[in-house]
Formats: C-alpha cells, sequence, structure tokens
C-alpha cells in the first residue's frame, strides 16, 4: 500500500515519540485495559559485534524496477537505500545529514548551491562529478522518464553544473521543500554514463543500475529473489559492509513470510505482517522491533465526482469508523486512532511544537447515529462506494471489511474490489488503474521529517494527489509555507494546512503505528525504523554474537 508518505506520535504513554530512546504504548479499551503489551521505539538494535558472509532479508513483494525515479513503495527503495544514494541522507533518528553533497548554500530565495564530495567511485570505477548529478536530476523533468516525483521539480526552472564538484538549481519560486526531498529519492545520483547505455532499460532486472552504495546488484532472479554483493571501493568508511552479501526474497503471502522468519529460512525483514505481531514477539527465533515511523494509515478518497464527492458523506463514513477497533485488528494493537491525514513523526522539522498543534485537532468521534443522518441529508442512502482490496497485507483486508460493515449501518453500499498484490502498487502509480474505485487504504509516509511533504500531496495537480483533490485556499497557502525558510514558520503554515485537510477530509485518517522490524538471534545492527528507505541499512548488519 502507498505506501504514499507521513510517528512522534502524542507524547503520552499511548503514543510513540520519534526522538525517543524507550517509550512504549498499546491500545486502550474504554475500561482503561490494553489490548497489546507494552513496545518500546527505538532508532537501532544493538550494534554487529563481527563481519558476517551474508544474510537473506524479505520483501513482501518484488520491486516492479530499481530506476530510482519511478521508485515510490517500500520494496523498490529498501533494496536502493544499499545501492544508490542521494545528495543528502535521512539517518535513523530522522535527521537530514550529507550524503554525497558535502554542504547546500541558499544565496537567494530562488538558488541552490550544492557543493559534491569529492573522491566517489560508481560500482564500475568511474568518478562522481557534477556532470552525473545534473543528468540524474534533469531525468526527472523529461516527461520521457515518468517520474513519480515529479511534481517535487515543479518550482525549477534549470539545473546545471556551476563547477567540477558544485551544481546549481536554479528556481521559478522560493521551494525549500525540494532541498529537503534531495535526501529521498529526487536526489539520487546515478552515473551519467550509464544512464545513457541503459536506456529504456534502465533499472531492470536486464538494464540494472550503477550507483554509489555500499552495495552493488550482483543478481536479480525474477519471481524469486534480488541479490546484493558488497561495494569494496565504497567512499564513507563509517558505513563499510559488514556483510558480504545479501539476498532479498519476494513473500507476498504474509503468513508465509512470518513462516520464514520463524524457520530461519530468512534472516530478518522489515514491515513484520501484524497478523503474526504476537506469534514473532513470543519466538525465541528472534526479536521484533519497533522504531520511528512517519507513516499512518487512512483512506485516500480516489474519486470526488462519484458518492464520496460530498462532504457530508467523508464525514459520516469517518464517524462510522471504531477506530480503537481497526487498530486492535489491524495492528495487533500496538498502534493509536489517528487525528490527521499525516503522523505526528513526519513532524521532525518542529518537535517542540507538535504536540500543540495535534492538540487542536478534534479526537476521532464514534458515532453512528450522527453518520447515518449525515448520510441522509446528502442524499446519499443506498449509494454505491467501491473500495480496493487485497492479500497484499493483511491490515488492507481488515481496513476494507471494517469500511464494508461502517457503510452498510449507515446506509451506504461498499462493494469490495479484490486487488491483486503486485497490482496494487500501480492504484497509486498508474491514474488508470483507479478507475472505477472511490476508496483505497494508503499508508501515507513521509520521506523526510518535514511534514509539508506529506501535504504537498493533496495540493492541486500533485502526483499524489490521487482522488485530485482541490482547493483553492490551501493551494495559496502551501506556497506560502514552502517558501518559508524558517522551520517553525513554515511548520505553523503546514499546521493550518493540516487543519483544512482534516476539515475537508480528501483523506479520512485511520490509525499510526510504529515501524517494525524483525530479526533473528544470528544478526544484529539495523536501524528499525522507516528511514530504512534511504539510509544504507544493510551495510550496518552483522554478526549477533
Amino acid at each position: 500500500m502507498r505506501l504514499s508518505r507521513s510517528a512522534s506520535l502524542l507524547a503520552t504513554a499511548t503514543l510513540l515519540a520519534v526522538t525517543a530512546t524507550g517509550c512504549s504504548g498499546a491500545t486502550k479499551n474504554a475500561d482503561g485495559s490494553t489490548d497489546a503489551a507494552a513496545y518500546q521505539v527505538t532508532p537501532d538494535t544493538p550494534a554487529a559485534k563481527g563481519a558476517i558472509p551474508s544474510f537473506t532479508w524479505s520483501l513482501y513483494a518484488e520491486p516492479q524496477t530499481l530506476d530510482y525515479a519511478v521508485a515510490y513503495d517500500y520494496p523498490p527503495n529498501t533494496v536502493l537505500a544499499n545501492v544508490c544514494e542521494q545528495l543528502f541522507r535521512v539517518t535513523p533518528d530522522l535527521k537530514i545529514a550529507p550524503g554525497l553533497a558535502v554542504k547546500s548554500t541558499n544565496p537567494d530565495p530562488l538558488t541552490w548551491v550544492y557543493t559534491l564530495r569529492e573522491g566517489v567511485k560508481f560500482h564500475d570505477g568511474a568518478t562522481m562529478t557534477a556532470d552525473d548529478v545534473v543528468a540524474s536530476l534533469q531525468r526527472h523533468l523529461d516527461p520521457a522518464t515518468g517520474s513519480s516525483w515529479g511534481s517535487a521539480f515543479k518550482n525549477v526552472d534549470s539545473i546545471e553544473k556551476s563547477g567540477p564538484l558544485e551544481v546549481t538549481i536554479h528556481l521559478t519560486k522560493p521551494d525549500v521543500l525540494l532541498n529537503e526531498l534531495l535526501a529521498a529519492s529526487p536526489g539520487t545520483v546515478e552515473s551519467a554514463a550509464y544512464l545513457a547505455k541503459a536506456g529504456k532499460d534502465y533499472g531492470s532486472p536486464q538494464g540494472g543500475v550503477d550507483c554509489t552504495g555500499p552495495y552493488a546488484v550482483d543478481k536479480w532472479s525474477q519471481g524469486d529473489s534480488l541479490t546484493l554483493k558488497k561495494n569494496p571501493a565504497y567512499w564513507d568508511t563509517s558505513l563499510t559492509p559488514k556483510a558480504d552479501s545479501v539476498k532479498f526474497v519476494f513473500i507476498q503471502d504474509p503468513a508465509a513470510r512470518a513462516n520464514a522468519f520463524l524457520s530461519g529460512s530468512v534472516d530478518g525483514g522489515y514491515m513484520v505482517p501484524s497478523a503474526s505481531l504476537a506469534q514473532l514477539r513470543s519466538s525465541d527465533r528472534g526479536t521484533v522491533h519497533f522504531g520511528p515511523n512517519t507513516g499512518a494509515a487512512g483512506l485516500a478518497v480516489l474519486d470526488l465526482q462519484g458518492t464520496l464527492g460530498d462532504l457530508r458523506v467523508r464525514q459520516a463514513l469517518s464517524k462510522a469508523l471504531d477506530r480503537t477497533a481497526i487498530v486492535k485488528a489491524a495492528a495487533a494493537g500496538v498502534g493509536t486512532p489517528a487525528k490527521a491525514p499525516a503522523a505526528q513523526a513526519a513532524w521532525g522539522v518542529a518537535p517542540d511544537r507538535t504536540a500543540g498543534y495535534f492538540a487542536a485537532l478534534p479526537e476521532p468521534v464514534y458515532d453512528l447515529a450522527g453518520a447515518k443522518k449525515l448520510v441522509q441529508e446528502a442524499g446519499a442512502t443506498g449509494r454505491k462506494v467501491v473500495m480496493a482490496t487485497s492479500s497484499l497485507a493483511p491490515e488492507i483486508s481488515v481496513v476494507a471489511n471494517a469500511v464494508q460493515s461502517a457503510g452498510k449501518q449507515i446506509g451506504l453500499d461498499v462493494e469490495l474490489k479484490p486487488v491483486a498484490p503486485d497490482a496494487y502498487t500501480a492504484l497509486f502509480v498508474d491514474p488508470a488503474a483507479r478507475a472505477g474505485i472511490d476508496l483505497v487504504v494508503t499508508n501515507g509516509y513521509d520521506n523526510t521529517p518535514d511534514p509539508l511533504e506529506f501535504y504537498q500531496s493533496l495540493h492541486t495537480g500533485d502526483f499524489g494527489n490521487y482522488g485530485n483533490w482541490s482547493n483553492p485556499a490551501y493551494d495559496a497557502l502551501f506556497d506560502r509555507a514552502i517558501a518559508a525558510a524558517d522551520p517553525a514558520t513554515r511548520a505553523d503554515l503546514t499546521a493550518e494546512l493540516q487543519q483544512i485537510a482534516v476539515n475537508e477530509l480528501p483523506s479520512i485518517p485511520l490509525y499510526e503505528a510504529p515501524y517494525s522490524l524483525f530479526l533473528n538471534k544470528r544478526i544484529t545492527g539495523a536501524p528499525t525504523g522507516i528511514a530504512q528507505l534511504y539510509y544504507p541499512w544493510a551495510a550496518t548488519i552483522g554478526a549477533a554474537n
């Protein structure tokens, strides 16, 4: 699931804090009891004690491509985080640090200048130059590329080489967010020569990639596995890989993934199947870890011309959802009802202000009678709502069934449309795949610590604006926020965007949950949180003993 963008969740005993080193939480019932054992959120696992020849990692789906320009989901980014690198790096504690660029400057509101790191080698041995950076970034501007990140470059006028190790981006209007997003897929650097050589095959099993990361692609066996090999010339000696190779295996069935962890055929994996959390947490074969997560589950409205085009119907559906029960069933009780489309951990840019922003938001209300009345007032009783469901992850089916049940109770005819696991991702990258569907479960996540990134996806025309929602006041406010260089000012404006989104519900918030990771007893050293999408997490994994 898009697995789109977006937990410091509320700073209480039942919520998580992104900067915490040992916070715990569990879903509370009305009588004060809890449904899950307390869990702790930490950014890292214990450091590795030595090198290992290899380890095996599970992915819930095979990457459709390793082309960074269209890497818009967990499986491809989980692999690419160790193979390709960005101008900046998101660290396990959700900070932005230097990467292939050692610094950036903003001499005027319409100019960003990047000083590149010297001596960085691509996997084929060639040295990285400004030409490579320009070619890599310019691909997002080319409609032929079909970049999933094209909207991040919407304010770019030109990208040019301004020195052997310097690149300058000229803007048509101020854009602070673009600079931050260069720590994610938009800032990936690939060899210009390799891009020209691979052409349309770039990123495929046949075309491959040639980047600068601690690992290089060794073998891609379609339908089965993808193996990486250690890069002996990696520039960052603090992240020299401890394992010579990493083998990713593709296991779509959640129960099969859990069994692979328990049998030892797979050493670890992120995004532990929620239905197996209790079993894996009680197992002596390994440990489930919980990490910082900028993601929140929600219902993206895909068609605003149909039944859900009436705000009252969206409000009714939101009121009809028992979020506490959904957290219990979909997240094994490890989580909390969401108050906004973006999770609180997405607010790393202003951690001291986050609690206040969220305290100002209304609590999610479970009110079937009020919901039914809204449906009646909208004249929507008996009208159909089509919702996608999939066996890709248990929580998708759980949420879909909950929505169908809630709809029935308030007078809506919610029809569930099964979508194959491989096709589910297409709902978030291909508008044609969304035809005839009103709702889809998403896990909207931020790639950076700035919540403005998430709320950009609701701007008119943005790639992530799946339902083509449009609000002129929202767009004008967003334009002010993206030009605000001061983080506190930008956060205040983003909080106003958040309020509009909560009022208008282009996406209906569901719940927030921590990131999850399983490691067996043989290995350790992996970061636990969502930063693994851009941090070379595999390089830190080694022997546990």
